[in-house]
């Protein structure tokens, strides 16, 4: 397997970075529903949003990798029989998954760091405070921080749907070419 991506198919690379963030996306947005409803007295009501925390911060690591590795290797082009209004449609929606993916990220850094103190990374380095003392910063980002994630997952959905429609109604190669088949 090809690890750039070529005019006829997404690298192994691209494909990693896709279905990893992919999996990392929902995997989070379940443990954060999950443990905002953990009581008092629950054992995860410390590990759960630690465990958030850093695994919101690997994949933020992941994310300017993938922008980075987006810019090096460019996607394969849109499938011939994709009209003009699909090919925005798609600009725009990867354009929005990537920058409500960075603005859940940095809601959850605000949230987390609100009171000061850096955040753990699976307990082997610290990333500090740079933002703290806004007024209510924990709950208004933490407000926002919801939204975005419910308005992410959505469009990660949607998303995928649109690869399916792709896939068996339009018939053409756009799911095929992520799971590293040739056009």
């Amino acid at each position: 397997m090809q690890l750039r991506n070529s005019p006829s198919r997404y690298g192994a690379v691209s494909m990693f970075l896709h279905w990893g963030v992919a999996l990392a996306v929902f995997g989070m947005f379940a443990l954060g529903l999950w443990m905002v409803g953990l009581g008092y007295y629950d054992p995860w009501r410390k590990a759960g949003p630690e465990l958030h925390k850093s695994i919101g911060l690997v994949l933020f690591f992941f994310m300017v990798l993938r922008v980075i590795w987006r810019v090096a290797s460019p996607p394969p082009p849109p499938t011939a029989n994709q009209a003009k209004p699909t090919r925005i449609a798609a600009v725009a929606v990867h354009a929005f998954l990537y920058l409500d993916i960075f603005l859940v990220m940095l809601t959850g850094y605000l949230i987390s760091t609100a009171d000061g103190v850096g955040i753990s990374v699976f307990g082997l380095f610290q990333v500090p405070a740079v933002f703290s003392g806004i007024e209510n910063q924990a709950e208004r980002a933490g407000d926002i921080h919801l939204y975005l994630a419910w308005a992410l997952v959505t469009f990660a959905v949607l998303h995928g749907l649109a690869a399916l429609k792709h896939h068996f109604i339009d018939k053409d190669a756009t799911l095929v070419r992520m799971l590293g088949r040739r056009a």
